[in-house]
C-alpha cells in the first residue's frame, strides 16, 4: 500500500509539473502619456522568461476588420532594448518594423515612443482630449509568443482626466487582460472623458448581457439618451434576425463611439466591441445620420466575428488575408443595416428604397459587377480596403464594392426565398448562425453553398452559387421588386449621357475659365468601360478642347450634353502626349436606377403585395 501511494503520490507531482510547464507567462505593456499634446505615448513591453535564442519583435502590417496592408512601423521610434535591470541590450533592426535582440536573460523590455494622430477604425489617435489606441497600430509584439496572456497599465489617466473603455478584461488596479495575441489585437481602447450609457439584453435561455455605449462627443449625457433609444432598438431587430445574441466573453458588448469634425470617420468591428469615429460636431440632431453604422457594426458581432470565413482565421498580422468570402462577410451585413434600420422605424419606406437602389444599380450599372464576381470582388479587398497607393489605379472598371455587390445580392437571395420557398434571408442567416457562428466553426464559400440548400434545397443552391456567386449572371430585380410593390425604373429616362470624366475644371491665372485660360478639361482618371467616354477612346491623360469646333469647359460639356438626346453624336477635340486628336461621343441614355413605390409611381399596390412588402419590411421584435 505505501508503495503504491508513493506511486501515485510521484505521478500527481509529475503531472502538477507538467501543467506548470504549460501555463503561459503574461507579457506586459505599460502605456504613458508624458507628450500628450504632441501625439505621443511611451510603452514598454515587458517580457518574461524568454526562451533562448534571438528574440525578434515586430510592429502589424494589418488589422482585423481591415483586409488590406498597412506600415504601422512607420509611427514608432526611439526603440530601445534593456533587461530586467535597466541595463541596455543590442538591438538590430532587421526591417523597417522587426527587430531583433540577439542576446539576452530571461527579462527583456522593449521601449519606444509611438506617434498616432489619426481618428479612425485602424489608426491610432493620441491628443490632450483622449488616447484612441488601435491595437496593432500601437503595440510590438513578440515571434512565437501568440499564446502569452496580455497585461496593460495605462498610466496618467487622472492627470488627463481619462478613463479606460475597452473589451479586455479589467482586473482591479488599472490592469487589463487579454487571454493571448489575436484578443489582444482585437481590442481596441478609448482613453477619454467619455460619457456611457449601458443597459441589458435578455436572451431566449433567460442570460442577460450588458449593452455599453462609450461616447467621446461634445454631447451631454442627456443629450445622448435619444440616440442610445434607436441604438437600442437595432440592437433588439439584429437578435430578432438571429433569435439571440452572441455570448460575449466578458458578458459585455461596448460600442466605442467617437464624435469630432476632426476624425476621418470609421466604423469597425471587433469581438465584443465595435469602433464608431463619426467627424460630426455632435450626436443630437444628426442622430438618423448616425444609426447606419451602428447597425451595420453591430450585425458583425454574429456575422464575421463568429460566423467567419476560414480565410480570416487566424488573422495575420504580418500581411492581409485574403479572403474568397467577403461578399456574405460584409455585404449580407450591408444589406442588414439599412433593413434593420426600417424594421425598427427609423427609415422610411421611402428612404430605404434608395438603399436599394444603390444595390441594383452597383449589380447592373458597374464594370465591376459585369465582368467579375462576387467571390473575384472579395479578393481585391487587398488592394481596396483602405489600401494606400500613390500610382493610379483602374479599380473603377475592375472592382465593384463587396459591401454593394453582396448587398445587392442579398437582395436578391432574400426576395426569391420569400417568392419561391415561404422563407426569408433570416432563416438563411439563422441556420448560418448555427451552424457555424454558435459552433464557430469557420466556414468557406462551399459551406455557404451547403447551409442554403439545406434551408431550400441542393438543386436552387447550386445553381445560385453558380449562376450569382462564381458566376456574374443577374437576378431579375425588376421583376423580384414588384412582388412587393417596388418600381425599378430609369432615373433619367430619355436624358443624354457620356459617363463621368472625374475631372474639375482649371481657373487660368484671372479666374477665366478653362477655355480662355486654354486648359480645356482634363481627365484625371480612367474612364469607366461601356461608357461614350470609354467607347471614344477618351482616358486618364486626354484634355478635351472642343466640342463641335467650340472651346470648351466642364460646364458648356455638361450643358452641350443636356442639349441633346441619346443617339446623337458630339465632334471632340483631346489633346495629350502624343499630340492632338479628333473624336466623336455618341450619347447614350443615362443608364442610373431609381426604386420607387407603386404608389409613387401612380401604380396600385395589391393586397399581395402590400402583406409581402410588410412581411420583408416590418418589425421582427415580439
Amino acid at each position: 500500500m505505501k508503495k503504491n501511494l508513493l506511486f501515485i503520490t510521484a505521478a500527481c507531482l509529475l503531472a502538477s509539473a507538467s501543467i506548470a510547464q504549460t501555463v503561459q507567462p503574461a507579457n506586459s505593456y505599460s502605456v504613458s502619456f508624458p507628450n500628450v499634446m504632441h501625439h505621443e505615448a511611451e510603452i514598454v513591453m515587458t517580457i518574461p522568461q524568454v526562451p533562448a535564442g534571438p528574440l525578434k519583435v515586430r510592429m502589424s502590417r494589418s488589422s482585423p476588420g481591415r483586409y488590406a496592408t498597412h506600415e504601422f512601423g512607420k509611427n514608432v521610434y526611439n526603440v530601445k532594448a534593456t533587461d530586467g535591470n535597466g541595463k541596455a541590450l543590442l538591438l538590430n533592426q532587421l526591417e523597417g518594423d522587426v527587430y531583433q535582440v540577439p542576446i539576452h536573460g530571461a527579462v527583456v523590455k522593449i521601449s519606444y515612443t509611438l506617434f498616432g494622430n489619426w481618428t479612425d477604425g485602424t489608426y491610432t489617435s493620441i491628443e490632450p482630449s483622449h488616447a484612441h489606441l488601435m491595437m496593432p497600430a500601437s503595440f510590438m509584439w513578440a515571434y512565437g509568443m501568440d499564446n502569452r496572456p496580455v497585461k496593460f497599465t495605462f498610466n496618467d489617466l487622472d492627470k488627463n482626466g481619462w478613463k479606460v473603455a475597452t473589451q479586455l478584461k479589467p482586473e482591479g488596479k488599472n490592469i487589463y487582460y487579454a487571454p493571448n495575441l489575436q484578443y489582444m489585437m482585437d481590442s481596441p481602447v478609448e482613453l477619454s472623458a467619455y460619457k456611457e450609457e449601458s443597459w441589458t439584453v435578455k436572451n431566449p435561455d433567460g442570460k442577460e448581457q450588458t449593452i455599453k455605449i462609450s461616447t467621446h462627443a461634445d454631447d451631454d449625457l442627456a443629450a445622448l439618451e435619444p440616440f442610445t433609444g434607436m441604438v437600442k432598438k437595432v440592437v433588439l431587430e439584429e437578435q430578432a434576425v438571429f433569435g439571440e445574441l452572441p455570448t460575449y466573453d466578458y458578458g459585455t458588448y461596448v460600442f466605442l463611439h467617437d464624435v469630432h469634425p476632426s476624425t476621418a470617420g470609421d466604423g469597425m468591428e471587433h469581438r465584443n466591441s465595435t469602433v464608431i469615429v463619426h467627424p460630426a460636431p455632435k450626436v443630437a440632431g444628426l442622430e438618423k445620420n448616425l444609426i447606419g453604422t451602428f447597425s451595420h457594426e453591430y450585425f458583425h458581432s454574429w456575422n464575421v466575428e463568429r460566423i467567419r470565413p476560414k480565410t480570416l482565421e487566424p488573422f495575420n498580422f504580418e500581411h492581409a488575408n485574403m479572403s474568397n468570402e467577403l461578399w456574405c462577410a460584409e455585404g449580407f451585413t450591408q444589406y442588414y443595416g439599412d433593413l434593420v434600420l426600417t424594421r425598427a422605424g427609423i427609415k422610411t419606406i421611402d428612404e430605404y428604397t434608395r438603399t436599394v437602389a444603390g444595390f441594383v444599380n452597383a449589380m447592373y450599372n458597374t464594370p465591376g459587377a459585369k465582368y467579375f464576381t462576387p467571390v473575384q470582388a472579395s479578393r481585391y479587398a487587398v488592394f481596396a480596403d483602405a489600401g494606400v497607393s500613390v500610382d493610379q489605379l483602374n479599380s473603377g472598371n475592375i472592382f465593384t464594392s463587396y459591401y454593394t455587390y453582396g448587398g445587392a445580392t442579398a437582395l436578391a437571395l432574400d426576395l426569391r426565398l420569400r417568392s419561391e420557398f415561404n422563407l426569408t434571408l433570416d432563416d438563411f442567416m439563422r441556420q448560418l448562425w448555427l451552424t457555424h457562428g454558435k459552433t464557430e466553426k469557420a466556414y468557406n464559400v462551399a459551406d455557404l453553398q451547403a447551409v442554403l440548400a439545406k434551408v431550400t434545397n441542393p438543386v436552387f443552391a447550386a445553381d445560385f452559387f453558380k449562376r450569382y456567386i462564381n458566376g456574374v449572371e443577374k437576378n431579375d430585380y425588376q421583376q423580384l421588386l414588384a412582388k412587393a410593390g417596388f418600381m425599378l425604373r430609369k432615373a433619367q429616362a430619355g436624358k443624354a449621357w457620356v459617363g463621368r470624366i472625374g475631372a474639375v475644371p482649371r481657373r487660368g491665372s484671372s479666374g477665366e475659365s478653362n477655355a480662355a485660360a486654354g486648359g480645356g478639361i482634363p481627365i484625371t482618371s480612367p474612364t469607366t468601360k461601356d461608357t461614350p467616354l470609354y467607347k471614344a477612346g477618351l482616358d486618364a491623360g486626354d484634355v478635351i478642347l472642343k466640342a463641335d469646333g467650340k472651346d470648351i469647359d466642364a460646364a458648356g460639356l455638361t450643358a452641350a450634353v443636356a442639349a441633346k438626346n441619346p443617339g446623337d453624336k458630339i465632334g471632340i477635340t483631346y489633346k495629350n502626349r502624343a499630340g492632338e486628336h479628333e473624336t466623336t461621343l455618341v450619347l447614350e441614355e443615362n443608364p442610373a436606377l431609381e426604386v420607387v413605390t407603386f404608389e409613387k409611381a401612380g401604380r396600385e399596390l395589391t393586397k399581395q403585395q402590400q402583406d409581402f412588402r410588410n412581411s420583408w419590411l416590418s418589425s421582427k421584435v415580439k
